[in-house]
């Protein structure tokens, strides 16, 4: 099927909802749904406010990066300023917000680079991801009280190859950087031409 194509599948429409959890970050329900073929089933849904990230690029062309430790994979990463949205909030807001707070930088403007679904199947997360320039860098990070990151300087054409040889496997951090170099290398083309 072409990609242009008009979407072939209908609607699931749901029939009832369970709340089985309900935590400080997010819910999940077991919700009944009705199938295109009638038939029924189930969907467990995660529920979550979603968050915003930002590709903060420095005059010299580096990536503001942080460096933390992750409780789920038990391991360090090193991924894009980002955070949680409160529910309601809009999403250059809180990427304003995570951008000051733990990278200690600002920008006149962030510019969209579009938005993601992470984890389609069974999360309603969506993530705004978001390109600032022109930084003012204040060097003063404002970290929650369980947070702890150090800030990196990745050059951004360094950060795309760390992409591609999967030292990045933060999604997020991946799509954003990837789309920021496409974006400017489009830029480029068309102030050469």
């Amino acid at each position: 099927m072409n990609h242009n194509e008009k979407a072939a599948h209908l609607e699931e429409k749901k029939l009832g909802s369970e709340e089985i959890y309900h935590g400080r970050i997010l819910h999940v329900t077991r919700d009944t749904v009705l199938l295109e073929n009638g038939t029924e089933a189930i969907r467990e849904v995660i529920h979550h406010p979603g968050g915003a990230c930002v590709v903060a690029l420095t005059d010299a062309g580096e990536v503001l990066m942080v460096r933390q430790f992750r409780y789920p994979h038990a391991a360090e990463t090193l991924e894009l300023p980002a955070g949680k949205l409160e529910y309601g909030e809009d999403p250059l807001t809180c990427a304003t917000r995570e951008l000051r707070e733990e990278a200690g930088a600002s920008a006149p403007k962030l510019e969209p680079l579009g938005y993601l679904y992470p984890t389609p199947a069974y999360d309603k997360e969506v993530i705004y991801m978001y390109l600032a320039r022109n930084l003012t860098l204040s060097g003063t990070q404002d970290l929650d009280t369980d947070e702890f990151l150090d800030v990196v300087r990745v050059p951004l054409r360094e950060a795309v190859e760390m992409v591609m040889r999967n030292e990045l496997p933060d999604a997020k951090t991946q799509i954003a950087l990837l789309k920021a170099a496409r974006l400017l290398e489009q830029e480029a083309q068309n102030k050469a031409d």
